[in-house]
């Protein structure tokens, strides 16, 4: 069969899958890479494999079905300056607010007007790491099926319920209502983290609020928040960037309720939640 070229229709219409607008027009997004598409497939979400003949060779379990295309059309998939040659074209993965929320989840990440792609996904691959239940992205914030989003996501995107809300303000108030405790992270907080950690603070089921790279967390929203929370700075650095202090925030939520001996409902439970509701 001879390879698809980048005129194709189908690697044009795939193509088009960069654009915000078309992922929700159409439900589906484009994964690029061995690792986003491994779990793709395992997540059960693939509607469309493409392969070139080099990345058919080195990946052939993931690729005995897909549809070969030239480097050209390669490139023209990627957003990538290195095309990795395996692409998958996916149903969105996107969950409702209020079934991310569902049943009390005991850690979760909101990210509030995050707009950069690499931090969110960064984010929700620490969400993942962390064990958390679901991770939230409220207000202007950026697509999570955003081709950097997925590709920093390392594939946790497919592993944790993740939704989208257009209203911070409502995202927190959703997250009071399911029985979190909100703690807003900033580095103007009234608690020290580590205070945070020691009073046991962190043992309660806990919404993590993180707010946008450039101006942080809207002044609303952490005073809508139970506690304003700030990462010690002991060296002489300025401040944390975002995905790091994400990372320090979570797995201290996460020591402090295994710590305590505290069970939860893990993701998959919730995912499975999720999928069961949209049958």
């Amino acid at each position: 069969m001879t390879p698809f070229t980048e005129r194709t229709p189908r690697v044009v219409a795939a193509r088009k899958l960069h654009r915000r607008a078309e992922r929700v027009a159409t439900g589906r997004f484009l994964a690029e890479g061995a690792q986003a598409v491994r779990e793709a497939v395992a997540a059960g979400v693939v509607r469309e494999l493409f392969a070139t003949p080099a990345a058919a060779t080195r990946h052939p379990e993931l690729a005995a079905t897909a549809a070969l295309i030239t480097d050209r059309a390669a490139a023209a998939l990627s957003d990538t300056v290195t095309p990795q040659g395996l692409f998958a074209v996916c149903d969105t993965v996107d969950v409702p607010l209020g079934v991310a929320l569902r049943g009390t989840p005991w850690l979760v990440a909101v990210l509030a007007e995050v707009s950069d792609p690499g931090n969110a996904g960064t984010v929700i691959r620490v969400a993942d790491a962390a064990g958390a239940a679901a991770v939230v992205l409220a207000g202007n914030a950026v697509d999570p099926h955003n081709g950097k989003c997925v590709r920093a996501s390392a594939g946790s995107l497919f592993h944790l319920p993740v939704a989208t809300h257009p209203d911070v303000a409502a995202t927190v108030a959703a997250a009071r209502a399911a029985g979190l405790l909100v703690l807003a992270a900033t580095g103007r907080g009234g608690v020290d983290l580590d205070d945070a950690a020691d009073s046991g603070l962190l043992a309660a089921p806990t919404a993590w609020v993180f707010g946008n790279e450039a101006h942080g967390l809207d002044d609303a929203v952490a005073d809508a928040a139970d506690h304003t929370v700030r990462v010690p700075i002991h060296g002489a650095a300025e401040s944390l960037n975002l995905a790091t202090a994400a990372a320090v925030c979570l797995y201290a939520s996460a020591r402090a309720t295994r710590t305590a001996g505290l069970r939860h409902a893990g993701p998959a439970a919730i995912r499975s939640s999720a999928m069961a509701s949209d049958e």
